[in-house]
């Protein structure tokens, strides 16, 4: 029923002109039935120029209307399903990042294909429900006429009915509900196939553990999703047993109580005969909405909801792109915490309280050992994560809900675990274009990658020329501020000595404010200022000079060496 309330929101007077259109169709449906069942008790009926009219006329309204009323819920559906696609894309876009990982990627992969196809294909159903509804109820108003109280009995049966197919048809939702978390857990065990399939490739118990995991879960799936379909096979069935019960009472015990004209009598058994496509079709298309609310309801349970007065609200379509602050003064941290669990630890980690302030034009290396807390503080700094006590004050400013999507806008980054689009998304224009294939030359990619239209040739490459491509977008991005986590590790001698001896010093003399993640100890000087984390506290804060480093060329002491 929610997909009909969303078509209904989204454009009430179309679907009331399709539903008329409809009732139009199954009025001619049942006014066809009345003249061929007149016909059959008139004496050559051909003779009556009347009825051969009628039914000339009904036969073109038939398809007519059927068709119209087809034509405008089909569009309905299929525009809705695009918004459908679109929204959750962008809930997706506006929820906290946190938010997101704690889903994890495979649920919300599972939800924007599974889900969304599965509304997809109840959407596309939907006009046959309309359609064959708008039948049924021509064919009853045409009982009627004929005789209520017979009417009274079939609609008893069909009150009957559909309270008992209900009751399987909830047992078999709670199937679906069932597999449909399994679907998460195998949607996991893919994405560690296409992810990790290198390191699964060099490790047979690792890759016989995986099969088996992905075998239970299939078995579970399968379990679930065929006794599922199998309630809902048996509703149907039911259904139809329901529907002959009727016609034979109708034939067979009305006529022993109720004296039944032969004209009702053939009427009733040509219209409820009739009626038996129409209500398989409909029992047809019942249990594929009984997914969809599945889909739907999961959607909900991830935070994402596709309702309008719930979820994230996201960035409107068209919306001004924020401007880059050049004139801002300080970036500031005042006691700002934030707590997360670990893996393998049962209390959760704290990084801070966090109390720092960055300049405009300064070139600050984060540094400190794994899991100290480098990379959660980046995300505080960047605005992705929010602080759960203390203030993150740009320009004196604090960032808040409001005006997080503008603060956002003022950096560019490459994350450790950076994605590398295959086109310059937002900045397809032939003077980047030309920019771009001067730095491509810079970082000696020319030879393996294009730029035509804001289009990347490739990006098959290796992880060091991948991560140069993504050190190629941050810079055409020209923001106020850049943050580089980790970006030389995987890089060679050459490149570590242009990224730190030549890129952090052009974005310096250009006014830009760079923040590098780094354990390259060798070109800690490069840096204005070096903050040093330890256990989610600030260790150190303070100049390169004083700060315990090996510059470039000054090799290790002896001891230290051996140590190494």
């Amino acid at each position: 029923m929610k997909l009909i309330f969303v078509l209904l929101r989204r454009s009430p007077y179309l679907v009331v002109l399709a539903i008329t259109a409809g009732v139009v169709s199954g009025a001619s449906n049942a006014g066809l039935l009345a003249l061929m069942n007149r016909a059959i008790h008139t004496p050559q009926p051909w003779t009556h120029r009347t009825l051969v009219l009628q039914f000339m006329a009904l036969c073109l309204i038939l398809p007519f209307a059927r068709g119209f009323s087809t034509f405008i819920i089909t569009t309905l559906s299929q525009n809705t399903v695009l918004e459908l696609r679109t929204r959750l894309s962008r809930r997706i876009l506006a929820a906290p990042l946190q938010k997101l990982e704690e889903i994890g990627s495979h649920r919300l992969l599972a939800a924007l294909t599974q889900d969304i196809n599965v509304i997809v294909n109840t959407m596309t159903s939907l006009p046959q429900l309309f359609v064959h509804g708008a039948m049924v109820t021509g064919s009853l108003i045409y009982l009627g006429w004929l005789s209520w109280k017979v009417l009274v009995i079939v609609l008893a049966f069909m009150v009957v009915g559909v309270f008992t197919y209900q009751i399987p048809m909830l047992r078999a939702q709670s199937y679906q509900r069932k597999a449909r978390e399994e679907a998460d857990t195998l949607f996991g065990h893919f994405r560690a196939i296409t992810n990790g399939y290198k390191e699964l490739k060099l490790h047979f118990p690792r890759q016989d553990s995986l099969i088996r995991g992905l075998d239970t879960t299939g078995v579970v799936l399968k379990r679930f999703t065929v006794t599922a379909s199998t309630i809902y096979s048996a509703a149907a069935g039911w259904g139809q047993l329901v529907i002959f019960v009727m016609i034979g009472s109708i034939i067979f015990l009305v006529p022993s109580f109720e004296v039944v004209g032969l004209e009702t009598m053939t009427g009733y058994a040509l219209v409820l005969l009739y009626m038996m496509t129409p209500l398989e079709v409909m029992l047809g298309v019942i249990p594929e909405m009984s997914r969809a609310q599945v889909s739907l309801r999961k959607i909900d349970d991830l935070g994402l909801s596709l309702d309008e007065a719930s979820g994230p609200v996201p960035r409107l379509p068209g919306a001004p792109v924020p401007e880059q602050r050049t004139d801002w003064s300080t970036l500031e941290m005042a006691g700002v915490t934030h707590a997360y669990h670990r893996e393998g630890e049962e209390q959760p980690f704290t990084l801070g309280p966090i109390d720092m302030t960055v300049s405009r034009g300064e070139t600050v290396f984060l540094v400190g050992g794994n899991g100290s807390g480098k990379t959660t503080l980046a995300k505080l700094i960047l605005g992705l994560y929010a602080p759960e006590s203390g203030e993150l004050r740009f320009d004196g400013r604090p960032v808040t809900d409001d005006n997080r999507a503008d603060y956002l806008h003022q950096f560019a980054v490459v994350f450790s675990d950076f994605y590398l689009f295959d086109s310059l998304l937002g900045m397809e224009t032939p003077e980047m274009d030309a920019l771009a294939t001067r730095f491509l030359s810079e970082l000696h990619l020319a030879h393996k990658v294009r730029v035509e239209g804001g289009k990347l040739s490739t990006t098959a490459l290796s992880q060091g020329q991948r991560k140069r491509l993504a050190l190629l977008v941050a810079y055409l991005e020209d923001r106020p501020i850049y943050l580089f986590d980790e970006w030389a590790a995987d890089q060679d001698p050459l490149f570590k000595e242009v990224f730190y001896l030549q890129l952090l010093p052009e974005l310096k003399a250009r006014g830009k404010t760079c923040l590098v993640i780094s354990h390259d100890d060798h070109y800690y000087g490069v840096a204005d200022r070096i903050i040093k984390l330890d256990s989610g506290q600030i260790e150190y804060d303070g100049s390169p000079e004083s700060f315990q480093y090996r510059p470039v060329g000054v090799p290790l002491p002896l001891a230290s060496a051996q140590e190494a």
